[in-house]
């Protein structure tokens, strides 16, 4: 009970606002402990440039991950399998290779999908649904933020969320996995501060020709009394990418958060960032948007 007090406690603390906090809370008290379910003669495949097309078993162990994604339209987006990819090997070095991902995608366009597995070089097993029949029989929540858990032998959910743009929710997964204690509110409490995003979180660019890569930069401002430490910066989009220094910002001090962003077609864009750190706002969105001209 302590464990799930615990991981209420902490998606709730990086939940933005009370109604989301409160919705983040019912959806935990609902799913966690419920006991996820795979089709009848469901087959997982390894897509292989080099070994081609080979069916798979999954192996068995006291946790394992599940990533389920639908609609992918960006798959490179939405995907986002080389990050997939670098916890794959985390997880693999704290549990002796023992802790199975199961990688379930949604799609009607399976060769589409095929090709992009073998070009990305990702050659995990992966369950391609073209039927949709992984969600009618699980009814996973609307919100895609929650497709993603941490289960136990016996398939049922012991945490929620994204452990691959959400540090702390992979630091969670990878707790519950060595067996280590899940630690307390109050002792993430004491390292928290408050940060002030400069000017505007919502960056809007003049127009510009597409084929131009654009640069701009966000300034956070460390308005507590605690050290500010940035754990990890995520995109909507692999099409904007940012840099920043990871040195800790002390009190009253600013660092610089820059990004470029290169559209792959003309058009209205609107992306997202998520930056992680030891901050009550956590995590802070900031936006780019504009239009890229033809």
């Amino acid at each position: 009970m302590r464990t799930f007090a615990y991981i209420i406690l902490l998606l709730l603390i990086i939940s933005c606002g009370n109604t989301e906090a409160e919705k983040t809370r019912k959806l935990i008290e609902k799913w966690f402990g419920k006991e996820i379910f795979y089709p009848e003669n469901v087959s997982f495949e390894s897509y292989s440039r080099e070994y081609g097309d080979r069916k798979m078993n999954l192996v068995k162990g006291d946790y394992s991950i599940l990533f389920y994604i639908d609609s992918v339209n960006c798959m490179s987006c939405k995907l986002r399998l080389d990050k997939w990819g670098e916890l794959i090997h985390v997880v693999d070095s704290v549990s002796d290779g023992r802790t199975p991902f199961v990688f379930v995608f949604q799609s009607k366009r399976k060769e589409d999908m095929i090709h992009f597995l073998k070009r990305s070089g990702f050659e995990y097993p992966v369950f391609i649904d073209t039927e949709g029949l992984f969600n009618r029989l699980n009814n996973l929540p609307d919100n895609d933020v929650f497709h993603n858990f941490l289960l136990d032998k016996n398939n049922r959910i012991v945490a929620i969320g994204n452990p691959v743009d959400n540090p702390y929710v992979r630091q969670l997964y990878l707790d519950i996995i060595q067996g280590k204690e899940i630690g307390r509110e109050s002792d993430r409490k004491k390292e928290l501060t408050h940060v002030t995003v400069a000017d505007t979180a919502v960056a809007t660019l003049p127009d510009f020709s597409y084929q131009e890569e654009q640069h701009g930069r966000f300034a956070l401002i460390n308005t507590g009394d605690s050290r500010l430490v940035i754990q990890q910066v995520t995109t909507t989009c692999g099409c904007l990418e940012t840099g920043y220094s990871q040195a800790p910002v002390l009190p009253g001090d600013t660092v610089c958060l820059n990004y470029s962003y290169k559209a792959d077609y003309p058009g209205y864009f609107d992306k997202v960032l998520y930056v992680y750190c030891n901050a009550e706002e956590s995590p802070l969105r900031l936006r780019v948007r504009g239009t890229a001209m033809d």
